[in-house]
C-alpha cells in the first residue's frame, strides 16, 4: 500500500527573522562611504587635516617598498 503525500501550498516558516532590509540599513553605510571618500579626495576642508596629507605620504612609502 503506498503512502499519499501531501502537497504544501505556502512555504515552511522556520520563525526566524525576517531577511527584508529597512531602507536606512543600506543607506547609512553608503552614504558614511561617500562622505569619507569625499574628505579623502579633499583633506583641506577638514578640520583636522595636517599640514602634510597622509595619503601621499602612504603612497610615497609603499612605492619605496615595491621599488626594492
Amino acid at each position: 500500500m503506498s503512502a499519499r503525500t501531501h502537497f504544501r501550498t505556502h512555504p515552511a516558516t522556520t520563525g526566524g527573522a525576517d531577511i527584508r532590509l529597512p531602507w536606512w540599513a543600506l543607506a547609512l553605510p553608503a552614504l558614511a562611504f561617500g562622505l569619507l571618500f569625499l574628505l579623502i579626495l579633499s583633506p583641506s576642508g577638514a578640520h583636522a587635516a595636517a599640514s602634510d596629507p597622509a595619503i601621499p605620504r602612504l603612497v610615497e612609502h609603499a612605492q619605496q617598498l615595491l621599488g626594492h
